[in-house]
């Protein structure tokens, strides 16, 4: 079952029982996903930059758009309007691929993966997610990696609070660890 289907047929009437909700549009739901990568010290790497822009390409289906920085700051050499990152936004049927596609598959792949903390997800029910190598996403090849590079995966919701987010990514599947109390 595809998760946009299992969302509205199991995770949607669990999600209203839970939280007391009479109507479907005020239940939790994912908004977006943004996937970010920063150049770092490479940002006058030209090289460098394409293949992160090609990687995030492959990983998201989309044409990454490169962000700008908002402000200078001399100690980091980085001055306002310099290009130092690039991101994606996936809303629709490719967010929802997508995210199956993370839980089901890229986490798994992560070497020493030991599920993610609950304190990922903040006071607005928003998860974020960091790898340190994009190397675990199914659509890269480990050979054709000349560069490791790390990535920020941003799940944003409509939750009211944390309790509601946190509620939605374990029905939605995502691995947290077991908090020691």
């Amino acid at each position: 079952m595809r998760l946009k289907e299992k969302y509205s047929k199991e995770i949607l009437p669990q999600l209203k029982e839970k939280f007391g909700l009479k109507n479907d549009s005020l239940a939790p739901k994912l908004t977006k996903v943004v996937l970010n990568a920063g150049f770092g010290r490479h940002h006058k790497e030209k090289d460098l930059i394409d293949s992160i822009l090609r990687s995030l390409e492959r990983i998201s289906g989309q044409k990454p758009v490169r962000t700008a920085a908002k402000k200078s700051i001399s100690a980091f050499k980085i001055r306002d309007g310099l290009i130092i990152g690039a991101k994606v936004t996936m809303r629709g049927q490719r967010m929802y691929d997508f995210t199956e596609k993370l839980v089901n598959i890229t986490f798994p792949l992560v070497r020493d993966f030991r599920g993610i903390s609950e304190k990922s997800v903040d006071k607005n029910g928003n998860l974020t997610v960091g790898f340190k190598e994009y190397t675990s996403f199914p659509e890269i090849r480990l050979a054709e990696a000349d560069q490791v590079f790390g990535l920020e995966v941003c799940l944003t919701t409509n939750a009211k609070n944390r309790e509601e987010g946190l509620e939605l990514f374990r029905l939605l599947g995502f691995p947290f660890k077991k908090e020691i109390k």
